[in-house]
């Protein structure tokens, strides 16, 4: 299936690099037959007041993008990442997660979708939904790039991080 993606899978192996060259810890999954790179890392800032953010980046190369596929991933990212830290998150900490879906075919019910709001789940997980449409001219990322009351002392961190990865 990979082959038959072209840029968008190139554009997943440049997130892979890009992820590792940050410092998260690198491996991949599954979901529906389609690979998944995911990126880990904590973070630590004094001015968090001693709070730490698990951020998580899961990114497949799919033919097609849609709301639907992007809202089921996104609970499918959210979930997997929670699955990881439970037990190891406390009063201080948040989980931050950005489920994205990378393909030359976005549909505009999907960027609709991502640039919406935040995703929740539970009182643990805040989730910000990436699309990238891979075309000739380059990518172009779409996601909710507003400041949020729920964990929002880490929005300037994610985004920072987002622009990183998701150039």
């Amino acid at each position: 299936m990979t082959s038959q993606l072209g840029p968008a899978a190139g554009y997943l192996a440049g997130l892979r690099d890009r992820l590792a060259a940050d410092g998260c810890e690198v491996t991949s999954m599954r979901w529906h037959g389609h690979e998944v790179v995911v990126g880990m890392r904590t973070d630590r800032k004094a001015r968090w007041l001693g709070s730490r953010a698990q951020l998580f980046v899961h990114a497949a190369a799919v033919p097609s993008v849609d709301d639907v596929a992007l809202a089921e991933f996104t609970g499918w990212a959210m979930t997997a990442a929670r699955s990881r830290i439970r037990g190891r998150l406390l009063n201080r900490s948040a989980g931050l997660v950005l489920p994205a879906l990378i393909s030359e075919d976005v549909r505009p019910s999907a960027v609709t979708w991502a640039t919406a709001d935040i995703r929740t789940l539970g009182f643990t997980m805040t989730g910000r939904p990436v699309t990238v449409t891979v075309t000739a001219d380059g990518p172009r990322t779409d996601m909710f790039r507003d400041w949020v009351k729920w964990a929002g002392s880490f929005t300037g961190h994610v985004l920072k991080k987002a622009a990183l990865y998701f150039p």
